[in-house]
């Protein structure tokens, strides 16, 4: 009995002691934004201990004797990096998890369908909102800007609600658009722009965006045809998801805008010694005695506020989210303001076992604008400095005006900029609503056979004044006047396709195959619109035609992907488009493409080569087209021969009646679609078991029968610029992205990403024939009279590319006025002593983005480079000191006189001189964001993140004008960027 006493008693103390010997370890794993992480794994590396984190967050784990001091614990989750900690004897080990940006893209977004990423054999780039830029983004091109490569995106101004131009592997059309096809939620989208809006993109609100998916070469976007040649733009928003409890998210920005720069102009000082050495005698009296700062006086602090609600979850078995969302944007130019009301609701049911998914997405939305003379900015900076903004002029609501001596106002003087501003009144109130009914049914009896229907629409209607009263000196003698203007837009869509997949183990494949059939009709109504004289009674002063315009698409497509090994990819698409815009006999199109893949890394032969975690090869080929016509010389049918009325002021009097004249228009019968063939050679790769990856694409492109307006003889085809397929152009370049996890260490992380793009495009044809020993066509309008252009259009040249004078220097650098190269050798400067110099486009251009986290804190920053980008710089083009002095009136003009010490009018070419164009290469830091995650509060029911940003924070340049990023290259009164800052509140329960 006592031996067994005594065993038992040694078990027991060993038991103690064992028990004694472990180590409980316990904390809390956190996503980036500090939300708790349920189901987390947490393992003793190397062990079969282990545990998973509750709804809460939180774990406890018990650790073995024999690893309380040199184990390792490992903490795993699906979509997030895994990390290690050492345990070094710690009993609390609080983990915040980095998502995996891989793994979140594992299944990508598609025309008509989705794949996994590892499977795309096309160059396409999927963006999250987790990487999204921060800050004031009321336009949803805002999200992404700098992220991509071969993709730029310039916005088009400071202007509340402003747009950009995207563009994806350069431009492929010369005057057709230029612009990629948008689609959202699987409706394609119009990119006319809607009356009364400056920007189809300004329509959506940004918080409701879960990602882009942007498909770059013509093997990913053939399948949309005759649209697809300027690349793809998939956007998806967000959706709630099964089984989840209601979730409140509430994010609330506020906002003040700063001007940046100003044109550098002569002060008052300046303006006057200038006037009294170069004006007349007459002009000189004309200087007042004020010191006022024009562009100062039309600029402010402008600030906007964004309000986003959104409840997310699921109702039984029915996934939903609603959100609401108020906008309030101030311009820094006086009177601009942007006000936009949005509304989303996107339910996402199964029924019938999980054979049926139904995608309801829509989407509501309201703007009111308030437009400002963009022109007053050019107007400000050329004003008399010497003169008030308020005067006794009762006539023009106590504005200074020049006037003549009979009160009237001075014909072709400026007018006040500020009375511009704030008599004029521009608006325009838009209602927009997008949204479709997809049903996918997996078919019962055949599970690999899948049926899509898609229903979907985008309305949208405007109305718009602009009201200018009888006190503006622009129309005065017309007792003011009044214009009212109205649209109506409407787009319908229907899908339908079929999707089969099938693996065949036998044979090592994997079978993909979808075929479909899409119609969509577009529909623009424009009633008339009126501008009316105020005073006379409403006379009518100007009225122009109702206009109903139609547009209808058929299509029929076909996708093939085909996986052999899983490591051996096919794609090939086919679609047949058929356009209402072209001729019976140019009506239809065939858009084909084909794509291979090959993942080298899931070859034997590469099992034993250590640190390269994937690489994948990519090669494809297609043909994409373009029907997006834009505004023709010949109407929005150009291949039909019609007659036009002549507007009021180009009648004819017989007796006392005015008769309009019906005009006959120039046509091309046989005009029909651009086609651009496409090559892309890629590598997608991975080292470090994801620590760096990212990709390098070749790609060209080249456009033939191109829609471009061309110069005919004089009494040919009724028209003397005709609409019309002519010529080719192409596009070439090299394409890389790097993105690396520099630091995973505990609670700090630090990610950079770097993307870089070649693209050298190039006019390779412009003319129906083999002759091209023209000069080619003259494009670019700018200032100082009818007609003046200073770009151009030839072969072997850059489209857009400067057609000007050779400038002559003296010995200290500085231009001498009026004298140019003689390039002919003729003796005299002619026309034909133009050459080509430069292009607004970059031949490189950079994106940068890096993020680091510690703890509760994340700093974020983007930045974007340009190289080579030429503007002309129209202001300084017209400074010259005599041009002080006008007919009755005086103007400022820019202080780059002081630089060229030009005087005279009588150089015809000084518009003309290569020294105005500048190379405006630049450097900007676009974004700095830093956020703090305050964590949960109120009974740790409320997580509150705080943050604040600044926005277009620098700019380094060469560049002496107000900002060298235009995509244009010409920046005549140009709404400069404003500087902006930021704080934001984000509240989740």
């Amino acid at each position: 009995m006592s031996k067994k006493l005594l065993f038992i008693f040694s078990f027991l103390i060993t038991g103690c002691c064992s028990l004694l010997a472990q180590q409980i370890v316990k904390g809390k794993v956190t996503d980036e934004n500090g939300a708790e992480l349920p189901g987390v794994n947490v393992l003793i590396k190397g062990t079969a201990v282990g545990t998973a984190t509750d709804a809460e967050g939180i774990y406890s784990l018990t650790v073995p004797a024999d690893q309380a001091t040199g184990g390792v614990i490992v903490f795993s989750f699906i979509g997030y990096l895994s990390e290690e900690v050492a345990i070094n004897g710690q009993t609390t080990v609080d983990m915040r998890m980095i998502p995996d940006i891989l793994t979140l893209g594992e299944v990508v977004v598609v025309g008509y369908g989705t794949q996994t990423k590892k499977d795309v054999t096309g160059a396409m780039v999927a963006v999250t909102n987790k990487e999204f830029n921060k800050g004031q983004n009321v336009t949803a091109d805002q999200l992404i800007m700098g992220k991509v490569a071969g993709v730029q995106i310039t916005s088009n101004g400071g202007a509340p609600g402003s747009g950009s131009q995207i563009r994806i592997r350069g431009g492929s059309s010369l005057n057709a658009s230029n612009d990629p096809l948008i689609v959202i939620d699987g409706v394609p989208l119009d990119n006319d722009r809607t009356a009364g809006s400056p920007n189809p993109l300004s329509l959506i609100n940004p918080d409701d965006i879960e990602s882009f998916n942007i498909l770059k070469d013509a093997s990913a976007t053939a399948i949309y045809g005759s649209r697809a040649s300027n690349g793809v733009i998939i956007i998806t928003t967000k959706k709630g998801k099964a089984g989840d409890k209601m979730q409140v998210h509430f994010s609330s920005q506020g906002s003040v805008s700063k001007v940046v720069k100003t044109l550098d102009v002569l002060s008052a000082d300046e303006f006057r010694a200038v006037v009294g050495q170069y004006a007349n005698a007459g002009d000189k009296t004309r200087l007042g005695t004020a010191n006022t700062d024009w562009q100062d006086a039309i600029f402010r602090d402008a600030y906007t506020y964004d309000n986003n609600l959104s409840l997310s979850g699921a109702f039984k078995k029915i996934p939903y989210r609603l959100s609401v969302g108020r906008l309030s944007q101030e311009g820094i130019l006086l009177s601009s303001k942007l006000e936009r009301t949005s509304a989303a609701l996107n339910l996402n049911p199964t029924f019938l076992d999980d054979h049926l998914k139904v995608n309801m997405s829509l989407k509501g939305l309201m703007t009111e604008s308030q437009f400002a003379d963009e022109a007053a900015i050019g107007t400000a900076a050329s004003f008399d400095p010497t003169q008030p903004i308020r005067a006794d002029y009762p006539a023009y609501d106590g504005y200074f005006e020049w006037i003549q001596g009979n009160g009237n106002p001075t014909g072709l003087a400026p007018r006040n900029p500020v009375s511009i501003l704030s008599q004029q009144d521009g608006r325009a109130d838009v209602k927009r609503s997008i949204g479709n009914l997809q049903l996918d049914y997996k078919l019962h009896f055949l599970p690999a056979l899948r049926a899509n229907l898609n229903m979907g629409y985008d309305i949208s209607e405007s109305d718009g004044t602009t009201t200018l009263p009888a006190t503006m000196a622009s129309v005065m003698l017309q007792g003011g006047t009044h214009n009212v203007y109205t649209q109506k837009k409407q787009n319908n869509l229907l899908d339908f396709y079929l999707n089969y997949v099938k693996e065949l183990p036998g044979l090592h494949s994997k079978v993909d195959v979808t075929a479909g059939y899409s119609y969509q009709s577009f529909t623009t109504k424009n009633p008339a619109s009126y501008t009316l004289s105020i005073q006379n009674e409403g006379d009518t002063l100007n009225r122009v035609e109702p206009v109903e315009l139609k547009n209808v698409l058929v299509s029929f497509f076909g996708r093939l992907n085909y996986s052999f090994k899983d490591r051996y990819l096919l794609t090939a698409t086919l679609r047949r488009d058929g356009s209402s815009r072209f001729s019976p006999d140019s009506r239809w199109g065939t858009f084909p493409s084909v794509a291979l893949a090959w993942r080298i890394m899931d070859e034997p032969f590469m099992q034993d080569v250590k640190g390269l975690t994937d690489l994948k090869l990519r090669a494809g080929y297609g043909v994409t087209g373009q029907q997006d016509l834009g505004a023709t010389s010949q109407g929005y049918y150009p291949y039909l021969a019609r007659y036009v009325r002549s507007n009021a002021e180009a009648s004819y009097l017989f007796g006392d009646t005015y008769i309009r004249t019906l005009r006959a228009q120039g046509y091309d019968f046989n005009i029909k679609w651009e086609e651009t063939q496409s090559y892309n050679v890629g590598i997608d790769y991975e080292f470090l078991a994801g620590k760096v990856y990212g990709s390098v694409d070749y790609y060209q492109k080249k456009t033939k029968d191109l829609l471009a307006e061309i110069p005919l003889p004089a009494g040919s085809n009724l028209t003397n610029r005709l609409f019309t397929n002519v010529g080719e152009v192409e596009n070439r370049g090299v394409e890389a992205s790097v993105n690396v996890k520099a630091v995973e260490r505990g609670k700090f992380a630090w990610d950079i990403g770097v993307n870089a793009t070649y693209n050298k495009n190039e006019v390779l044809r412009l003319s129906k024939t083999a002759n091209e020993s023209s000069a080619g066509i003259e494009v670019g309008d700018i200032g100082g009279g009818v007609g003046n252009r200073i770009q151009i259009h030839t072969v072997g040249y850059a489209p857009y590319s400067f057609y000007v004078y050779k400038q002559v220097y003296n010995e200290q650098g500085a231009p001498l006025e009026g004298v140019y190269e003689d390039l002919t050798g003729d003796g005299e400067i002619t026309a034909d002593d133009k050459y080509r110099y430069h292009n607004p486009a970059p031949n490189v251009f950079l994106g940068f983005n890096t993020r680091l986290s510690y703890d509760r804190f994340t700093l974020s920053m983007v930045a974007r480079a340009s190289f080579r980008n030429y503007v002309y710089n129209n202001s300084a083009a017209n400074a010259y000191f005599s041009n002080v002095s006008q007919s009755g009136y005086l103007v400022n003009i820019s202080a780059a006189v002081y630089d060229t010490r030009f005087v005279g009018p009588n150089d015809a070419n000084r518009q003309y001189s290569d020294h105005f164009v500048e190379n405006a290469s630049f450097l900007r830091m676009d974004n700095i964001n830093l956020s703090y995650h305050v964590g949960k509060v109120v009974k740790e029911k409320l997580d509150v993140n705080v943050s604040a940003t600044c926005q277009n924070v620098f700019v380094i340049t060469n560049y002496s004008g107000l900002d060298p990023e235009t995509s244009t290259g010409l920046t005549n009164s140009f709404y400069p960027r404003p500087r902006v800052f930021t704080l934001g509140l984000t509240l989740d329960f």
